[in-house]
């Protein structure tokens, strides 16, 4: 018997990527802070470093926003997979 694809011409919808942001916010701000030291040591024009102080504290709203959108992604995955378990620790 040919499955639903063979039929329709179509295939099930995969899931979405939800990756965790963390990381990606953390290598953002650790970017800004190493650019911020090299420009720091390089003499280099003060709109720069004030550039990299910027995208520095503005990482950090970015890190808090990321921390809770992981918190909330690992209780949704709980909810919707019964499979999956959630560390207390961490």
């Amino acid at each position: 018997m040919p499955g639903l694809d063979a039929v329709t011409g179509t295939k099930p919808r995969p899931e979405p990527l939800d990756p965790p942001m963390v990381p990606f916010a953390l290598a953002g701000i650790a970017a800004f802070a190493v650019a911020g030291v090299i420009l720091l040591l390089a003499d280099a024009p003060d709109d720069w470093l004030w550039t990299c102080l910027a995208g520095l504290l503005l990482g950090i709203p970015g890190l808090i926003t990321m921390l809770r959108h992981d918190a909330h992604r690992r209780r949704r995955r709980a909810l919707t997979h019964p499979e999956f378990r959630v560390n207390s620790q961490g």
